[in-house]
């Protein structure tokens, strides 16, 4: 009983209201420190746009150690604990914060495997568990992917462990684009790979310091035999993505029926 007693006036004592109060606002001083930090990131990024992805890449970086380190830091400086209060507690709350957060520091460790074995950065676009879209950060517990629909979705970081995660870019600014046309099989392929060739490499999302191809397969649609072409092309940044695949769709389009190319007249949506 007065083990008990003594215990609750060293947990009384160490969680002082003043004590308190000041590890609360160190904390939200860290996270205005971040917040302002974030927004001086995204100016950078406008000023410097071949820079943006090595810039996000900094940001997140240093937004995970300001949180982890800042966090524990003001926690030691406010409450300095004594090795009799981490004696006392520090068993059954061990165990009983481990069990509690068990899912979360789980999290945070697959974190840290995120940052540095990199199987992605922070701007790669990633296809994982059926969503496309643009890293917008590594958190502590979660990563955030941007859709191309503009759809936030947030994926616990220990997933990306045990589950398959595609990178579309890899940390570099351009990325292959492919996209579909459907033809006749009786058309020249020659002639549609010189209309197609010129509709890209007139883009003003290609990158053209890497190759553009086209190539041509014959596959089978409705009981009946189509070529499928496909126009390969990198795109200056992988924020351009869509527009790539809309400018070469729209203009491609109409150059082949400007030259009378015949296409399918069949449902291709499931080719």
């Amino acid at each position: 009983m007065e083990a008990n007693t003594d215990l609750s006036l060293l947990i009384f004592d160490f969680f002082k209201i003043d004590k308190v109060v000041l590890f609360i606002f160190l904390l939200f001083c860290i996270f205005t420190m971040v917040k302002i930090v974030s927004i001086w990131s995204v100016k950078i990024q406008e000023k410097f746009s071949s820079k943006r992805l090595i810039i996000l890449q900094i940001t997140t970086v240093f937004t995970f150690i300001s949180y982890l380190v800042g966090t524990l830091g003001i926690f030691y400086y406010v409450f300095q604990p004594s090795k009799e209060f981490l004696v006392a507690i520090g068993g059954s709350a061990a165990v009983a914060i481990g069990f509690a957060l068990k899912d979360l520091v789980g999290s945070m460790i697959a974190g840290f495997i995120l940052l540095f074995d990199r199987p992605f950065q922070v701007g790669d676009r990633v296809s994982f568990a059926g969503e496309y879209g643009e890293i917008k950060s590594i958190g502590l517990r979660s990563v955030r992917l941007q859709t191309l629909d503009d759809n936030l979705v947030t994926i616990p970081n220990s997933k990306f462990l045990t589950d398959t995660v595609a990178s579309g870019n890899s940390g570099a600014l351009d990325m292959m684009v492919v996209v579909p046309f459907y033809l006749s099989i009786y058309q020249s392929l020659e002639q549609v790979r010189e209309l197609l060739h010129e509709v890209v490499i007139t883009s003003r999302y290609v990158y053209l310091e890497k190759p553009v191809s086209i190539t041509f397969e014959e596959v089978s649609l409705s009981n009946t035999f189509v070529i499928k072409a496909n126009v390969k092309a990198y795109v200056l940044d992988v924020k351009y993505e869509k527009s790539l695949l809309t400018d070469v769709t729209s203009r491609g389009n109409k150059i082949l029926n400007e030259n009378k190319i015949q296409r399918p007249v069949t449902n291709v949506q499931n080719v």
